[in-house]
């Protein structure tokens, strides 16, 4: 059982940047080959799906973990407070649509989980509610694996209540992170422990597996992220498919 409690927010004793500078520049070469071969070979899709905290490190992770792959093989959907269409729809129908076809991989900025989080969160759902929408998540995703090929990879990015004050301060102090402030983060805050509670519950209720990444230190979280998903893409034994002549 995960206990967000017990699981570090800072990277290891021993491990600093300079250690794994080499093996990080490494890793973001062998992700973008590995993308390109997934474009090619065109059998098998990825869903990465980043859910944490306001100020987390979901955009800094998008940036320089994925920003090494060809654009036309990747794209990425973050998702806002569902529109009037939206709503009027159940709450996986504008997620399905984005899920990603064969040979992409597709980044979800906050995902389906915010239908069972900000809104448990908020008691705009009851539980009843809440353990209906976890089971047809779990269904949404396994049937993703089976009909196809997708894997959906998923990181929950592990910030400290006192470093995500640090960086929530940042975007006033600095004039470069003016435009990501907002004051319902703050508010947001104020609920930190609901929120983990509520975190807690789904990382431990899905079918799928989570992988909790200590982000206290960014430079670390981003190390993990990109070792798993090259790890993930070289699970798929990929090959480019042969030449096709016309006879």
């Amino acid at each position: 059982m995960i206990k967000l409690s017990e699981i570090a927010t800072t990277p290891p004793k021993g491990v600093d940047k300079k250690s794994i500078k080499k093996e990080w520049e490494d890793l973001l070469e062998e992700l973008e080959e590995l993308q390109y071969l997934l474009q090619a070979e065109g059998k098998h899709s990825l869903l990465v799906i980043l859910q944490g905290m306001d100020a987390s490190g979901k955009d800094g992770i998008t940036k320089r973990v994925f920003g090494a792959c060809t654009p036309s093989g990747i794209s990425v959907t973050s998702f806002k407070k569902p529109t009037e269409e939206e709503f009027a729809h159940d709450f996986l129908w504008r997620i399905h649509k984005e899920a990603p076809r064969k040979g992409m991989i597709k980044i979800f900025n906050r995902s389906h989980y915010e239908d069972v989080l900000i809104q448990r969160v908020h008691k705009w759902i009851d539980e009843e509610r809440v353990d209906k929408r976890i089971a047809a998540i779990n269904a949404f995703e396994d049937l993703l694996a089976f009909d196809n090929n997708t894997t959906v990879l998923k990181f929950y990015l592990h910030l400290s209540k006192d470093q995500q004050k640090i960086e929530l301060q940042q975007r006033i102090d600095e004039r470069d992170k003016n435009w990501k402030h907002n004051d319902g983060d703050w508010k947001e805050r104020a609920l930190w422990e609901e929120y983990m509670r509520c975190y807690q519950d789904v990382l431990n209720r899905c079918t799928t597996p989570w992988h909790v990444i200590p982000m206290d230190e960014r430079w670390y979280g981003r190390y993990l992220v990109a070792k798993k998903t090259v790890e993930t893409l070289k699970s798929f034994q990929m090959e480019f498919p042969p030449l096709e002549v016309e006879e």
